[in-house]
């Protein structure tokens, strides 16, 4: 069976999350709270950008893969590559590397 190409930038991001978290398809699914027999066909249609799921699922999507959210909707690949590192830190370092960015940059994010 041939893999399809994601065709949307969600789909995309998704399937690069789940690679990266090497959790297949259908135990994706059925973490997130689909059910079992449709689960991994439900996920191959938001990876191959059939369907696109709601946002709360897209929530729930990126709370399994420990992603942000908006990195699953994000269409700049640098931007996206960013919001990894992001999610990546914790309150403290996040408004350390939002003051890095300020004092650099000079603009206030």
């Amino acid at each position: 069976m041939s893999r399809k190409t994601p065709v949307s930038v969600f789909g995309h991001r998704l399937r690069q999350a789940r690679s990266l978290a090497r959790i297949p398809q259908d135990q994706l699914g059925v973490q997130i709270g689909l059910e079992e027999s449709s689960a991994s066909a439900r996920m191959s249609r938001y990876e191959t950008g059939v369907h696109e799921p709601p946002f709360e699922t897209a929530v729930r999507l990126a709370a399994a893969l420990s992603v942000p959210t908006a990195y699953l909707f994000c269409e700049d690949d640098e931007l996206a590559a960013l919001l990894l590192v992001w999610g990546r830190l914790n309150k403290s370092e996040r408004k350390r590397a939002k003051s890095l960015l300020e004092s650099e940059f000079g603009a206030r994010v």
